[in-house]
């Protein structure tokens, strides 16, 4: 059986996803390599890939500081990427 699409939003903007993928791979499937900023504002994305450093953090449902590498992608999610610039989570 073959994964069947979904769509959830990235920052209000509809995008598209498989099944069973993660939310880092949808964000990097869509040309993102980056979706959050670190209290430098340097720019922060997948960076282990399996849920240790935390770099990949998106809010999704309101939920905050969800590792994109760990959580896998739901029809109809809403994702959110957030920033750490002058210490907000």
């Amino acid at each position: 059986m073959s994964p069947r699409p979904i769509r959830l939003t990235i920052d209000g903007e509809p995008v598209s996803g498989m099944d069973g993928q993660t939310i880092a791979g949808v964000l990097l499937a869509s040309g993102r390599k980056a979706w959050r900023t670190d209290p430098a504002g340097q720019p922060r994305g997948v960076f282990c890939g399996i849920g240790v450093c935390f770099d990949c953090v998106v809010t999704v449902n309101a939920l905050r500081d969800v590792r994109a590498c760990r959580r896998r992608a739901r029809e109809g999610d809403d994702v959110r990427t957030q920033s750490r610039v002058d210490g907000e989570r």
